[in-house]
C-alpha cells in the first residue's frame, strides 16, 4: 500500500480525536486544540486574501548583494538565491495554495453528493455502476496518476486542480453513497414513498440535507490531502510557473539552499504542514460531532 493510499484509508475518523485524546492523556483539552486550529486557518484566510497588501517587503524584488541571507529582523525568514525575501513570498504564496485545495474540496463534492446520493437511494444498476467507476478510481495512487498525467500534458495549476478534482470525488461518492443507505431505511424516507412524493424530491429536499454534515466533514479532511497534493505537483514542476510565489514551488527552489539558509525551505514546509494539521483536525472534529449527534437520535 503507497503512503497516499494508507492517508486515504486512515482519514476518516473511528473513534475521534476528543476520544483519542482522552485515551492517550493528551496534555491539550478538544476545545483548546480546535481553537489553535481555527486560529491557524483564519490566519492562512487572511493571508490568501490581503497577502499582497500585508508582506512586508515585495516577493518579487530581486537584490543580488542578500543572496541566501539567514533570518534576521529585516527578513524573517531570510532570503532566496535571489535575494528575494523568504517570508514575504510565503505570505503571498498562501493564495495559490489554498485556493486550489478549496476548490478541489469544493468540486468533489459537487460531484461526489450528486453520484454518492443518487447511488445510495435508487441501488440497482446504477448504484453498481457507479460503484464500479469508485472502485476503479479507489484503485488508482492518486498523486502518482495527477504526477503521470500532469507530466505528460506539461502540467499548469489548473490542470492539477482540475485531476485533483476528478481523483477525489470518489471517495467522496463512497462516504454520502454509505450515509445515503443509512438513511434511506428510515421511516420518513418510507413515508414520503408512500405519500407519493417524486424520488427526486426525496433524494435532494428530505435525505441529502441529513447526509451533508458528513460530506461537509469529509470535504475538510480533502482539504488536508489536496494542499499537500497540490504542492507536491507545485515541487515537481507541474503546478504553478516558475518564481511564482507558492509554497510548494518555493520548496524546489529552496532545497539548495539547506546550509546557506535552511529557513528558504522550510518556512512554506512549516506553512503547509500547519495548515493542512489544523484542517484535518478540524475535519476530523467536524465528523466526530456528527457521528456523535447521528448516534444520540
Amino acid at each position: 500500500m503507497s503512503s497516499t493510499d494508507a492517508f486515504r484509508t486512515t482519514r476518516l475518523p473511528t473513534g475521534g480525536i476528543g476520544a483519542r485524546l482522552r485515551r492517550s492523556g493528551g496534555l491539550l483539552p478538544v476545545p483548546r486544540l480546535i481553537a489553535c486550529a481555527l486560529g491557524v486557518l483564519a490566519l492562512a484566510l487572511i493571508a490568501a486574501v490581503f497577502g499582497s497588501a500585508i508582506a512586508p517587503q515585495s516577493p518579487t524584488k530581486v537584490n543580488l548583494l542578500e543572496v541566501a541571507v539567514p533570518p534576521s529582523a529585516q527578513h524573517w525568514f531570510g532570503t532566496d538565491q535571489l535575494g528575494r525575501d523568504v517570508f514575504s513570498r510565503a505570505i503571498v504564496g498562501t493564495r495559490s495554495a489554498i485556493v486550489g485545495p478549496i476548490l478541489i474540496s469544493l468540486g468533489a463534492m459537487l460531484i461526489g453528493n450528486l453520484l454518492g446520493a443518487v447511488a445510495g437511494y435508487r441501488g440497482g444498476r446504477v448504484d453498481s455502476l457507479i460503484m464500479r467507476w469508485v472502485d476503479l478510481m479507489s484503485s488508482l495512487p492518486p498523486l502518482l496518476v495527477a504526477i503521470v498525467v500532469a507530466g505528460v500534458l506539461a502540467g499548469g495549476y489548473w490542470l492539477a486542480v482540475g485531476l485533483l478534482i476528478a481523483l477525489t470525488a470518489p471517495y467522496d461518492t463512497r462516504v454520502v453513497r454509505g450515509a445515503m443507505l443509512e438513511q434511506r431505511a428510515r421511516p420518513y424516507v418510507e413515508a414520503a414513498r408512500i405519500s407519493g412524493v417524486p424520488e427526486r424530491r426525496i433524494i435532494f429536499r428530505h435525505v441529502w440535507p441529513n447526509v451533508i454534515p458528513y460530506a461537509l466533514a469529509n470535504a475538510f479532511l480533502n482539504f488536508a490531502f489536496s494542499i499537500v497534493a497540490l504542492a507536491s505537483l507545485s515541487f515537481l514542476g507541474l503546478g504553478v510557473d516558475p518564481g511564482t510565489p507558492d509554497w510548494g514551488r518555493m520548496l524546489a527552489e529552496g532545497k539548495d539552499l539547506l546550509f546557506e539558509n535552511p529557513m528558504a525551505s522550510l518556512g512554506p514546509g512549516i506553512f503547509i504542514v500547519a495548515v493542512a494539521a489544523s484542517m484535518n483536525v478540524f475535519g476530523d472534529w467536524l465528523a466526530e460531532l456528527f457521528a456523535d449527534r447521528g448516534r444520540a437520535r
